[in-house]
């Protein structure tokens, strides 16, 4: 029998219109929980309405995946916002994807922040202190995933919202455990055997090799893996065969 239980997410619904990102449905065939685009980075009313749709019929977890309202740079630029608009941006953005979710059969269940947000409010005391500010007014119910040791969980569990740690295993992580910047060569991993690896070795050992060879340790509660990177939907089916060869249970950690 599994003895350990481990979510598998990806960021999905950041096509836009007739421009399509990646193959969410397949993906979704996979994943446990589906961290949607809420339309400030990416995503378009009917393909989030279609990305939403596919989740519930999967049996997927449905996560706002909040972001800076950067479609330019598909929410991959620090944007310098002021908290109070920060805090009025993640309530406007899980608001509507929670109304799009439920028109479906389906509702958020979570918040995850996206790209450029995500990795600033590890250190920005105040970026992460306007995110949690948003989950507060919405109630305090939705979980926050993020980056273990970040400024934004920290604040989260002080507030009382239930925090969820995640690690990639298709990223390249810096000895501090934070996570290489994309501009950086060898950024993002895209070898599948090397990927199944970081994935089990994250969720067996608690650990993953940094850059530079040293080992840092991680205990995550969900593993990401992104749904536009090449071969995507190859890595998810992989890491997940991979996982549960290793004695793992895949299941959200929601519900």
């Amino acid at each position: 029998m599994p003895t350990l239980r481990i979510d598998l997410n990806a960021d999905l619904g950041e096509g836009y219109g007739v421009w399509r990102l990646g193959d969410d449905a397949a993906v979704l065939d996979v994943v446990t929980s589906a961290n949607v685009a809420c339309g400030f980075h990416a995503g378009d009313p009917a393909g989030l309405r279609r990305t939403c749709a596919d989740a519930v019929a999967a049996g997927a977890r449905i996560g706002a995946q909040v972001s800076y309202p950067d479609r330019v740079g598909f929410g991959r630029r620090f944007v310098d916002v002021a908290a109070d608009d920060l805090t009025a941006d993640v309530v406007y953005q899980i608001g509507a994807l929670d109304g799009i979710a439920r028109s479906v059969g389906g509702r958020v269940e979570y918040v995850k922040p996206h790209g450029a947000l995500y990795n600033s409010i590890v250190t920005h005391e105040e970026q992460a202190g306007a995110v949690v500010a948003a989950l507060v007014a919405l109630g305090g119910d939705l979980p926050l995933l993020g980056l273990p040791d970040s400024a934004s969980l920290r604040r989260a569990a002080a507030a009382g919202i239930r925090t969820v740690a995640e690690a990639f295993a298709d990223r390249a992580y810096l000895a501090d455990g934070s996570l290489m910047p994309r501009g950086r060569t060898g950024a993002v991993i895209t070898d599948t055997a090397e990927i199944c690896a970081r994935a089990v070795r994250m969720v067996h050992d608690h650990e993953v090799v940094a850059d530079d060879g040293s080992v840092v340790a991680v205990t995550p509660a969900s593993i990401c893996l992104h749904g536009d990177t090449p071969g995507a939907v190859e890595h998810a089916r992989a890491v997940a065969s991979a996982l549960r060869d290793a004695g793992a249970e895949i299941a959200a950690f929601v519900g």
